[in-house]
């Protein structure tokens, strides 16, 4: 065992992982089965957000690796999992990726290694999938080798909180396993907490993701009556927040993205459901209220133009910003994608402006403006959908026609509406 650790899966996740191991002068080999990012990372260039080209030199010249070379893992005192895990067409988590690289661990497992789950699942997944598949080879869980489960916590664009300064849950199979776990991530990380387990470890992370998932559902609920009733939500959302305690402010939008809000509570409610026999109410309707924000937002699109005597079919309409989080690249899940579907399906002509996006391949039909305020001046309606911080709000609402803020940052002016 040469290598300190290495970490399977070179994303938004394993990335900065390897980035700080690298700082606290760890030796890490990064393994991914895209030659492509393989090849990006040696030679310097990053291809994740949060992390620059300057940002992969340092690394490389810390001693990082990248390498498809399954064998390397061998190498390695901890080795790392962090791989995607999606939705299945049965709604629950996509394995495949995880069981590939747990085989590839249990063909170089040694005794005395570390071998920890960082990809999101349903709880039981470390015990039940992982466990299993690295003993068949004779060595033993909690004797021979050591396993947990550590939930990823990455917030891509959080630029306040990153892998060092974010508490990292550990849940190992034994108590050993959890000891190992805490001394490998304590080496880098501020912050190490200790989970009953591997199944608190799993739940725990749902458990996060789940708790803003109901949330933003609630406030995207108000967002409807509100309108009705003739209530800026905005605006009691700001006088609600006041209150020092009991309460957390959440916001409405046009539909939720990236990996963990659409994706990861759904874990949780398929498990229930095959486990238990009974839905998990508040995440299904939670799911119910949020995937149905787009079609909401279409139809405020098309009420705001028949205010000005347009139909929806032929408009053009003008998307801001297509990403799910602001001040990223990143488009996992974004809810401008069915929202742009929805449009075109009742006619509308989409167009789109991202300063982070230049080529929409989830929507090669929108056609992409250059200038975000003459594309404004230009479209019967424009809709702020993600509010970069590149966008002069009130000036783009300025310039057009008829501009709907899903977002609640434009100043109330006679021709902008808020969702």
């Amino acid at each position: 065992m040469s290598v300190d650790a290495v970490i399977i899966g070179l994303g938004y996740v394993g990335l900065p992982l390897a980035q700080e191991a690298i700082r606290s002068g760890l030796t890490v080999v990064g393994f991914d089965i895209n030659a492509g990012v393989v090849e990006g990372l040696n030679a310097g260039r990053s291809h994740v957000d949060d992390l620059t080209d300057a940002d992969i030199a340092e690394m490389v010249a810390g001693g990082f690796e990248a390498t498809t070379d399954e064998a390397r893992i061998g190498e390695a005192r901890a080795v790392v999992i962090c791989v995607p895990t999606p939705l299945s067409d049965e709604g629950g988590p996509d394995l495949r990726a995880i069981n590939a690289a747990v085989a590839a661990v249990a063909r170089h497992l040694e005794p005395g290694m570390l071998v920890v789950l960082e990809s999101t699942t349903y709880p039981g997944t470390t015990d039940e999938v992982v466990r299993p598949a690295l003993e068949a080879g004779g060595l033993v869980a909690g004797s021979d080798f050591f396993l947990a489960f550590s939930p990823e916590r990455i917030d891509p664009g959080n630029e306040r909180f990153g892998a060092k300064n974010t508490p990292k849950v550990v849940g190992g199979h034994t108590g050993a396993c959890t000891d190992a776990a805490a001394e490998f991530y304590g080496r880098f990380v501020d912050t190490v907490v200790r989970a009953k387990g591997t199944r608190e470890a799993e739940t725990a992370k749902l458990l996060e993701n789940t708790y803003r998932h109901i949330n933003i559902a609630l406030v995207n609920e108000m967002a409807r009556f509100c309108h009705e009733l003739g209530i800026d939500l905005w605006d009691v959302i700001e006088a609600a927040k006041s209150k020092p305690f009991g309460f957390q402010a959440f916001y409405p939008g046009p539909g939720v993205g990236g990996h963990c809000i659409p994706i990861d509570p759904n874990y949780l409610s398929h498990n229930v459901r095959a486990r238990l026999g009974y839905p998990f109410r508040f995440v299904e309707l939670a799911q119910e209220i949020n995937s149905s924000m787009p079609g909401y937002v279409v139809t405020r699109v098309q009420d705001l133009l028949n205010t000005e005597g347009k139909p929806l079919k032929g408009s053009t309409v003008l998307l801001l910003g297509v990403t799910y989080k602001p001040n990223i690249a990143d488009q996992r899940e974004s809810p401008a994608v069915p929202l742009a579907r929805a449009l075109m399906a009742k006619g509308a002509v989409v167009q789109y402006h991202d300063p982070h996006v230049t080529d929409w391949s989830a929507v090669p039909e929108a056609v992409r403006v250059q200038e975000a305020a003459a594309g404004a001046g230009a479209a019967d309606i424009t809709v702020l959908v993600q509010n970069h911080r590149e966008y002069d709000v009130d000036a783009l609402a300025g310039a057009a026609q008829v501009f709907f803020d899903t977002r609640g940052q434009a100043t109330e002016a006679e021709k902008v509406s808020r969702l």
